[in-house]
């Protein structure tokens, strides 16, 4: 892009946010502009995880670079191994500089980005997220692994299921937990550890939650370890661990094996790739886990920050059509956010199909 005509964006930016306007995919004249015609072909599409490293967010970059090769459009891949929002608002920065037609964002801070995408969307880059959203009016569609009362009643039920498999009677027993994720800040963990601790508050009041602020390890590999090592440490009775973090998980798994524990003496359960988990579960310190098809995720991601970018417009109740995918349809935003409202254009929720449970015996017929 001509260096004048980027400083001259970069000021309407500026003066649009000035002014309080919010704006999530750009106007509709700078949408045309970046292709009338609809089609996706020749975009690029700077894709940014929460953190670089870690395997669900690899896993999903490998499905969004298969999945838009056929498509004909560029998938940008760049993020930090510190998951901060300074690091994001760079990465935000840098796809704005270097000209991108669209990001597409896992946000580590339900709202901390919001300013660094409002001024990207007023710059005519468009915005999407997946994974974990920001606010809604900064950016066009959310691609959502499910709702936070599916997400919070699947972590509770596998935590369930295994503790009934060695012996605990979850409906009866007072049964000791407590949650271990990234940080209070990332919308998607903590809704569905609110929703989680409604699902349990509702079916299994008797359990007793011994560390309700929670435990938190940031998203650092080490620190999971360390985290998971001081529950143990600080409550050796513990029976259930749930760990709604690709990191905290395989970091809780470790900490346990460290000290010697299985799945039969503590369970722990959460979301993470099957590949990130497999050695513990055939170690046997894990019986079960969960999560979605993330390569499907980041790619259905990647696709509708391309369509939207290349000029297509959409609205609640539509039906996206994706190639080699299969069909989406736009939700309100309140189907995430109870109260939030959605725009009369590209504005809105689409959710993945589907949720799935590893175990040892369908473990390793994923390879993500």
């Amino acid at each position: 892009m001509n260096r004048n005509i980027r400083f001259f964006i970069t000021i309407a930016a500026a003066l649009v946010i000035m002014t309080g306007t919010a704006f999530a995919g750009g106007s509709k004249d700078s949408a045309g502009a970046k292709g009338a015609d609809g089609s996706v072909a020749g975009k690029t599409v700077v894709f940014i995880p929460k953190v670089t490293g870690n395997a669900f967010f690899e896993s999903a970059n490998n499905g969004a670079q298969a999945y838009a090769e056929k498509w004909g459009f560029t998938v940008d891949y760049q993020g930090s191994s510190n998951a901060a929002v300074a690091d994001q608002v760079q990465v935000i920065n840098n796809a704005v500089a270097g000209g991108a037609d669209a990001i597409c964002i896992s946000s580590v801070d339900a709202s901390g980005l919001d300013e660094a995408l409002k001024n990207a969307s007023a710059a005519g880059v468009t915005v999407a997220t997946w994974d974990s959203d920001v606010s809604s009016f900064a950016r066009t569609l959310m691609v959502s692994q499910g709702t936070p009362d599916i997400l919070g009643e699947m972590l509770v039920t596998m935590g369930v299921e295994a503790l009934t498999n060695r012996g605990k009677d979850p409906a009866k027993d007072p049964i000791k937990y407590c949650w271990h994720y990234s940080q209070a800040t990332v919308a998607d963990q903590n809704s569905w550890q609110v929703e989680g601790e409604k699902y349990i508050r509702e079916n299994y009041p008797n359990w007793i939650n011994v560390a309700p602020d929670n435990y938190y390890s940031e998203q650092d590999a080490e620190k999971a370890v360390t985290i998971g090592a001081s529950i143990l440490e600080a409550y050796s009775d513990i029976d259930l661990i749930i760990c709604n973090d690709s990191t905290a998980l395989p970091g809780q798994c470790k900490a346990a094996q460290n000290a010697g524990l299985t799945q039969k003496d503590i369970t722990i359960t959460g979301f993470a790739s099957p590949m990130s988990i497999k050695a513990y579960c055939d170690a046997g310190v894990i019986e079960r886990w969960g999560l979605w098809d993330c390569g499907v995720q980041g790619a259905i991601g990647c696709y509708l920050a391309a369509y939207l970018a290349a000029g297509n417009t959409v609205k609640v109740g539509d039906t996206i059509s994706i190639p080699e995918i299969g069909d989406v349809t736009v939700m309100a935003n309140d189907c995430l956010v109870a109260g939030d409202t959605t725009a009369a254009t590209n504005n809105g929720v689409v959710l993945l199909p589907e949720r799935l449970v590893f175990t040892k015996e369908n473990m390793n017929n994923y390879n993500y």
